[in-house]
């Protein structure tokens, strides 16, 4: 469903992408770990088609600037951007007018009861606070439905309830076809449902290891430190 090939992105002579090959199945909930400044957000800005870079990405097969690839698409980025001066309400129907979405407001209603904003749809977006703003952002992504999810960082500043709530809604989606693709340095908050796992180190793909890569009694934390530090978690410094 997401499809990385030989993709690169520079600013200048620093490759903060170098060559990156990544994919992502129907059913598949893929994680993107690695030390900060390691790549990941430029990526993931560049398969929604905000960045410009050499190689291929493809949205179920199409090219992933097109109008056909976008819809496909929902994107919670790592720093929500919202309309100062749209209420939560406008901000889904916005999104709703520019999927030409159809009977959505039932969505939208159960969207907003989850994350705990039914009561807030009458507040700009300036009045948010940054936890309110990642809910909104999140809920806006979710609305028309999408069949790939790219999520950066999608449970920083978000209340205990919120974790919760995305974390089931990311199984749900998964368990229904969807194709999601999680940055985030929180490895517990995904240890227990991940199907593969991309480590960046220096805006390369240093392992890729599946579920069923992993040794009896290792964790994907004693991975993730083995490939950046050189050592398990529980070695002495």
């Amino acid at each position: 469903m997401i499809d990385i090939r030989n993709m690169t992105k520079k600013y200048g002579k620093l490759a903060a992408n170098d060559n990156i090959n990544l994919s992502v199945d129907r059913g598949e909930l893929a994680v993107l770990l690695g030390p900060n400044g390691a790549g990941k957000s430029t990526l993931l800005k560049s398969v929604c088609g905000l960045l410009r870079f050499q190689g291929a990405i493809t949205i179920n097969g199409h090219e992933n600037h097109t109008v056909e690839a976008k819809r496909l698409l929902g994107y919670v980025p790592e720093f929500p951007v919202l309309y100062p001066m749209l209420t939560v309400a406008e901000h889904l129907e916005f999104i709703a007018k520019a999927y030409r979405l159809e009977a959505w407001e039932e969505k939208g209603e159960a969207l907003l009861r989850r994350f705990e904003l039914d009561d807030k749809k009458m507040k700009l977006g300036k009045e948010l606070s940054k936890g309110m703003q990642q809910k909104v952002s999140v809920c806006c992504a979710l609305l028309p439905r999408p069949k790939a999810v790219i999520m950066d960082e999608p449970l920083v500043g978000l209340d205990p309830h919120g974790i919760r709530e995305l974390k089931t809604i990311i199984v749900k989606l998964r368990d229904s076809g969807c194709a999601l693709l999680v940055s985030t340095h929180m490895i517990e908050s995904v240890e227990e449902d991940w199907d593969v796992t991309y480590i960046m180190v220096k805006g390369r793909i240093a392992r890729v290891c599946r579920r069923t890569d992993l040794a009896a009694g290792q964790s994907l934390e004693d991975v993730y430190f083995a490939i950046t530090e050189g050592k398990s978690q529980g070695d002495a410094p």
